[in-house]
């Protein structure tokens, strides 16, 4: 066991972010944190190295073991070039190899007994260097800045001129290179592009420590975790997996939970319709099996309602008409900026109700295209045209759409007058801004509350062609999923840019990969995409296979099934007879219990009423003086009272 962390809790003011929350993690487990945004997985990571002091519990880690932490857009500030920054990570290697440099040197001079002096020191200097990994740094260094998305001229460049997110990446790579027993990562992807992250992935797969991420990237959770730790309403839940084996446990879990939860309170409803039908019976036995029952109640421990997170927040995208067939076509389109040419001669088609995701590597121009199709930037060269009756709604990853000194409820109101305050806040409440959260300014939001509040917009527009960029950044997952329903039951088209692999294989109809300045188009989600991309070799080797060895496998197929088709059937028509026969005679045995039961309530009802009569015809004058008819009353109410008994009785039992 690398890391132990025991009943950890911490809250801030009185807002309780986390109570006893226990898990250890061992050498090579992979682990993913995760949870709704808000959920307090950063403050988890801040107390695991030590930067937050827990207000209950202790984390515990193994003796000589190393810990490296990136934060969430943690960067580099530096002066040095890129390549220099890395190297820093090696500099002991650098010093051991000045050492040996200065050996030999020094060997060329020397005599007995310095000579052999040195020469042991050589020897120890060259033997720690390679054991270190003294002669592959230098690869190792251009390895890792190479698969997180520098080329070889970005090596040179100084640190301070690099943009926030080019500083994260060189941050992730000094602390790749510095192979610490366990990796702690918030939300490392953030500024990575798809290759970037398929090799940090594999890095992170092969890597020889721990791991623990935080991250909202599925795709990149499956691959790497084997362990997912839950942080759910302040308290935290070990799934042993990945994410969609996580995903799987934790709805059957929810299922059983609301189960349980429903089925109590069935139980608590039905034993109160007891205690108020045994204290009608006005009795001195019922009412103290009333009070008995009353008791056992309030002795119940009674289990919380389970969370319905994706019932909180609610999309429902419409559009108001519906567009031409032809919703876009693009002729000829190029754009440059200086010497850097983005792209050249796109030529595209995108048809009404198509959902078309553009990826590529950061920096080819993928927002450019967006921008240009929203009319935010001209192209040098082509042109492009919307279709019959197409109104554009468009999402901005930056949310410039958005003004940063208005509130959230001015945004709304000021863009769409016709709404009054109560559709306003019922509109921002689906999108889980409530109370004074309507008044908060749009500058003092965090990215992901920024996103809600442009999707809330984009809800409002009616439009029947998204043009959406990065529409799942800061998105927590739940929110993601939210999102992925409400493009699935659009009826408009979409086109978007994503680098999130999960969202895209869940939405996308069609992928236009934009590689050497120009687009690839595959007709199918991102698994069709990564069947497809680059397999021209396995194709060729698919082709050469044998046309019979396929006819003979098909051959078996068939035949398999049909030797099952001619036993399976029977069996299971004698199981599901047996089943529809236990089905019915249990209906039946309910049926008879519920007829028992409302005979058993009435014939009580009518004694009871009897035993009234009697009482006020014992009460009359005129039959007070007839001694002989008061026996016959008394007689009869005694038999009521005996009858009633066993009723009672009765009705208790059937009603269980």
């Amino acid at each position: 066991m690398i890391l132990s962390c025991q009943n950890i809790s911490k809250s801030f003011i009185e807002n309780k972010v986390l109570e006893n929350v226990s898990f250890h993690i061992e050498d090579y487990d992979h682990a993913a944190i995760v949870g709704i945004n808000g959920a307090g997985k950063t403050t988890l990571l801040r107390i695991l190295v030590g930067e937050l002091q827990p207000d209950e519990g202790s984390v515990t880690l193994s003796k000589n073991k190393t810990v490296g932490y990136l934060a969430q857009d943690d960067a580099v500030d530096s002066s040095n070039t890129i390549y220099k920054e890395l190297l820093s990570v090696k500099q002991h290697l650098l010093d051991l190899e000045l050492r040996i440099r200065q050996c030999e040197a020094a060997m060329h001079s020397a005599r007995d007994p310095e000579l052999e002096s040195l020469m042991n020191r050589y020897a120890n200097f060259t033997h720690a260097f390679e054991a270190d990994g003294g002669y592959t740094y230098k690869s190792e260094v251009t390895g890792v800045l190479k698969g997180l998305g520098f080329t070889e001229n970005d090596f040179d460049k100084s640190i301070s001129t690099l943009s926030g997110g080019q500083k994260t990446r060189v941050a992730l790579s000094k602390l790749l290179l510095k192979n610490p027993d366990l990796i702690i990562l918030d939300e490392p992807t953030n500024h990575l592009d798809m290759n970037s992250i398929t090799w940090l992935e594999t890095y992170l797969v092969n890597y020889k420590g721990a791991v623990i991420v935080v991250s909202h990237d599925r795709y990149f959770l499956n691959r790497i975790t084997n362990r997912i730790i839950e942080i759910d309403q302040t308290k935290a839940t070990v799934f042993t997996g990945n994410y969609s084996d996580y995903a799987v446990k934790k709805e059957q879990l929810r299922t059983a939970a609301m189960h349980a939860y429903l089925n109590q309170q069935r139980e608590i409803r039905h034993q109160e319709a007891v205690i108020e039908k045994l204290r009608s019976f006005n009795r001195e036995k019922s009412i103290k099996r009333a009070q008995s029952r009353e008791k056992m109640l309030d002795k119940i421990e009674l289990l919380d309602k389970p969370t319905e997170t994706r019932a909180d927040m609610h999309i429902r995208l419409t559009p108001r008409k519906q567009s031409g067939n032809d919703v876009l076509t693009v002729e000829n389109l190029g754009k440059s900026f200086g010497a850097l040419s983005l792209f050249e001669h796109i030529d595209l088609e995108i048809k009404r109700g198509e959902h078309v995701a553009v990826i590529g590597d950061n920096g080819t121009g993928k927002t450019t295209l967006l921008k240009i199709l929203n009319g935010l930037l001209t192209p040098d060269q082509g042109r492009f045209r919307l279709g019959v009756n197409v109104e554009i709604g468009y999402y901005d990853q930056e949310h410039h759409v958005l003004h940063g000194k208005k509130t959230l409820f001015e945004e709304i109101s000021d863009d769409y007058p016709t709404l009054n305050n109560t559709e306003i806040r019922n509109l921002l409440a689906a999108f889980l801004f409530t109370g004074d959260d309507v008044f908060k300014r749009i500058e003092d939001l965090s990215g992901g509350e920024r996103g809600r509040v442009s999707l809330a917009k984009l809800m409002l527009s009616n439009a029947n062609f998204l043009i959406l960029d990065e529409p799942t950044n800061h998105l927590d997952i739940v929110s993601k999923e939210i999102l992925e329903d409400a493009l699935n039951n659009y009826e408009g088209t979409v086109l978007y840019v994503s680098h999130d692999r999960y969202f895209i294989n869940r939405t996308a109809h069609r992928i236009l990969d934009l590689e050497a300045q120009r687009f690839v188009n595959y007709i199918g989600n991102y698994d069709y995409y990564l069947e497809k991309h680059g397999a021209a070799a396995s194709a060729g080797l698919a082709l050469g296979s044998s046309s019979d060895t396929l006819r003979d496998t098909v051959s078996d197929k068939n035949r398999t099934a049909e030797d099952g088709a001619a036993s399976a059937p029977q069996s299971r028509i004698t199981e599901s007879k047996l089943d529809w026969q236990a089905k019915k005679e249990e209906q039946a045995r309910l049926r008879k219990k519920e007829n028992d039961l409302k005979k058993c309530e009435e014939r009580i009802a009518a004694l009871e009423m009897r035993n009234r009569e009697i009482d006020l015809c014992m009460s009359d004058p005129s039959i007070a003086t007839q001694a002989a008819k008061l026996q016959e009353f008394a007689s009869e109410q005694n038999l009521i009272m005996t009858e009633l008994e066993t009723l009672y009785a009765k009705w208790e039992i059937l009603a269980e």
